[in-house]
């Protein structure tokens, strides 16, 4: 049997782009979840980043609340990675 540490993590997250307000964590799971977190990403072309420490801390965030100022840095780093890909497309 797999071990709950063993199993792929995923968070997505929302942003609007509104500099007033924080991006949301507005799905999150483990396992079958995370996978089809992951699947559904890439078939409407929403860019996945696979960053294991980051989701780490996200799956501690509730579903729907803003991601806790200590994670603004790496996350906007992120967005601004997938602003920039999302351009050149």
């Amino acid at each position: 049997m797999e071990e709950k540490a063993d199993l792929a993590k995923a968070v997505a997250l929302s942003y609007d782009g509104d500099k007033d307000l924080a991006p949301l964590v507005v799905a999150k799971g483990q396992g079958h979840i995370a996978d089809k977190i992951k699947t559904l990403a890439l078939e409407h072309n929403i860019p996945v980043e696979e960053n294991q420490t980051l989701v780490n801390y996200l799956m501690a965030v509730r579903l729907y609340e803003e991601i806790p100022a200590e994670l603004y840095q790496v996350v906007a780093e992120i967005l601004a990675f997938i602003y920039r890909v999302d351009r050149r497309y």
